[in-house]
């Protein structure tokens, strides 16, 4: 028996908004070198959300968007911002400094599980069957797509100071997808809530440099430029704004996702760009995430209808 239109067609949007901030950040990977160099990493993460606050919140002004808020919203909107948009990226640049970015990704997949358990945990939302066998396929197929990479590894102090930056990070981004559901629940809109957010995290990741003595330095090259602005529009304001309705219609846990299928589009991307050569290890890796993300999509669907 077909679904009935109206129940197709948001399945459909439900399908593009899962994979518009997959295939982004997936990308967003690749463009990420050509920022780091000159400019700290935490300012350019600061840069990135003031200048993707700023468009985003014109564009919601020229849309008629409310854009005034009371002090608690701007309160849970500062929450949101700290959480998604500021430190965790910090957290995620300083891991890199001394972990690979194999294992990097393995333990940003492992956001799959944190976003479920807060979806527990704050709305005691059930993780069906299907969902948690697909978050457990994914996150190890990722593992496999990085395996070289991961066989490679020597436990060192160094090392398990940048697994806890790494986990640390997906834990804060994790608990803000989960804040942003409940924030959006509550009447914000998602448009205007996400630009007044990332302003909030840009300040105070801005702010947090000043205060540690960073040198609010900035690359008026083209590629440095460029990459910029491809993080700003693209890696943050589209990608963002689809993440976060997913996330207000779906929930947190089965939009948590695109944290299994966000390092296949980057490995890729590193194929085409890179010349990156596949591995049976990391064909299977492939198929296993992919596996995974019919497993979730479909639980999505029941979900949805």
């Amino acid at each position: 028996m077909t679904a009935p239109p109206a129940t197709a067609a948001v399945r459909g949007s439900n399908l593009i908004l899962f994979l518009v901030p997959t295939v982004v950040w997936g990308t967003t990977w690749l463009v990420i070198k050509f920022q780091l160099g000159l400019v700290a990493p935490e300012v350019s993460v600061g840069l990135r959300f003031a200048i993707a606050s700023a468009l985003l919140g014109g564009w919601a002004a020229l849309r008629g968007h409310r854009l005034r808020l009371g002090w608690r919203e701007h309160l849970d909107c500062a929450l949101l911002g700290v959480l998604l948009f500021g430190f965790n990226y910090v957290l995620v640049y300083r891991a890199e400094q001394s972990l690979t970015s194999g294992l990097v990704a393995v333990l940003f997949a492992t956001m799959v599980f944190w976003n479920l358990l807060g979806a527990r945990l704050a709305f005691g939302t059930p993780a069906p069957r299907a969902v948690l066998l697909g978050a457990a396929l994914g996150v190890g197929g990722v593992g496999l797509l990085f395996w070289q990479e991961l066989a490679g590894v020597q436990g060192d102090a160094r090392m398990v100071e940048g697994v806890a930056l790494a986990l640390g990070s997906t834990v804060l981004a994790s608990a803000g997808s989960v804040w942003s559901q409940r924030l959006f629940a509550r009447g914000v809109a998602v448009v205007p809530g996400t630009a007044v957010a990332m302003g909030w995290g840009a300040a105070m990741t801005l702010g947090w440099c000043l205060a540690h003595g960073i040198p609010l330095t900035f690359d008026p090259r083209a590629p440095y430029v460029l990459s910029l602005l491809y993080l700003a529009v693209f890696g943050s304001i589209v990608a963002f704004v689809a993440y976060l309705t997913i996330v207000q219609r779906i929930g947190a846990g089965r939009s948590g996702y695109t944290a299994a299928v966000i390092p296949v589009v980057a490995m890729l991307v590193s194929t085409l760009f890179e010349g990156y050569r596949w591995t049976p290890a990391a064909a299977v890796g492939l198929a296993l995430v992919l596996a995974g993300t019919v497993l979730v999509l479909r639980a999505r669907a029941r979900a949805a209808g």
